[in-house]
């Protein structure tokens, strides 16, 4: 089930699950998972991409052995909000993973969430090579700590 909303998404989640977050590219998914807590993202893998079903197994191999909650996807929004055709594949491929699990599926917007990566891999002083096998999946992490922060502040305001 596609959940747009982070608040609905939540009500949606079983307790005591992790999450997943899917750094989505046209030729990796960079893959972060979360405590089960649901308080710290770690990027997990970066898979990459052949054919819908081989990378939609995967991930649901993924998410069977970790016994994950949900999924979110990061949304490529333009910066000034808009979504163009990334937006429309992300959103594809989510309608095409539904067909294939019960999870919740929600967004969250990653604008600059590769930059944010990079921007850390240099600080930690990563090579070239270590920053290219790495990027995706501490993107999908950038992300998938967003939507955690946000999950948090939600809880907390209730």
């Amino acid at each position: 089930m596609i959940i747009e909303d982070i608040e609905r998404f939540d009500a949606a989640l079983v307790p005591g699950r992790p999450l997943i977050g899917l750094d989505l590219g046209e030729k990796t998914i960079g893959v972060a998972i979360s405590d089960r807590l649901l308080s710290v993202a770690s990027p997990h893998e970066t898979i990459q991409r052949k054919k819908f079903g081989l990378d939609a197994a995967r991930l649901l191999e993924i998410a069977t052995s970790r016994e994950v909650g949900g999924l979110i996807l990061g949304l490529p929004r333009n910066m000034d909000g808009s979504e163009g055709p990334r937006c429309q594949s992300t959103r594809a491929f989510a309608r095409n993973l539904e067909r294939l699990t019960d999870l919740p599926i929600g967004f969250w917007d990653e604008r600059l969430s590769t930059v944010a990566a990079e921007r850390a891999l240099l600080e930690a002083d990563a090579s070239r090579k270590r920053r290219k096998q790495v990027i995706d999946n501490v993107a999908a992490a950038y992300i998938l700590q967003g939507v955690l922060d946000r999950l948090r502040h939600v809880r907390t305001a209730l």
